[in-house]
């Protein structure tokens, strides 16, 4: 079983299908905060609507394609990250992540992207790790802002929320800034 451990109170772990309900229920307390800059909520009104993207979720790390992994926060899930798929031809991969409303502003998501920016770079020897995120959704930006990544570009109408598009601010890191970076901490 997958758990990469960021923290002594953070940790991602692979989603199993008992944690459906857990799952559920953090989303459901966030619905309208989540559903803001998230195109599947709506979509997920009851635990066993998870069923079936978890199995997905599964599949996607048997297969070596990503994962997507529950948030431990002093052993509670408090959101979702993870590889949206990996592009080996090109060594290169997108993070996605959520965190639950009452858990915002403890440094969480922060700290869980570091940790998947590392295990990107360290453990599957990737070039490449972009973060796409909405152009008005601040709270988002800032986390690849404040580990440096490098803001590329606007994808104009890059998503379909609801009943509207809206645009994707795209962000990059390459590996050479990540070793640079890590080089520079270990020398601080």
């Amino acid at each position: 079983m997958f758990n990469y451990v960021i923290t002594n109170e953070i940790s991602l772990r692979l989603v199993q299908k008992e944690d459906a309900e857990e799952l559920f229920n953090l989303m459901n307390r966030s619905r309208d905060y989540l559903r803001e800059w998230l195109p599947w909520v709506d979509n997920m009104t009851c635990p066993e609507d998870y069923h079936g993207i978890i199995a997905i979720w599964l599949d996607q790390f048997t297969n070596n394609d990503g994962f997507q992994a529950a948030i431990s926060y002093n052993g509670q899930i408090v959101g979702l990250a993870g590889f949206h798929a990996l592009d080996w031809q090109n060594h290169k991969t997108t993070i996605g992540y959520w965190l639950g409303e009452g858990f915002q502003g403890k440094g969480i998501m922060t700290r869980v992207v570091s940790g998947m920016l590392r295990y990107a770079f360290e453990e599957y020897g990737l070039n490449r790790v972009e973060i796409r995120c909405g152009v008005h959704n601040h709270k988002s930006r800032a986390i690849p802002e404040r580990l440096g990544l490098v803001q590329e570009g606007i994808i104009r109408d890059g998503e379909y929320l609801y009943d509207h598009f809206h645009d994707l601010v795209v962000y990059g890191i390459l590996a050479r800034e990540w070793d640079e970076r890590v080089k520079t901490q270990e020398r601080a």
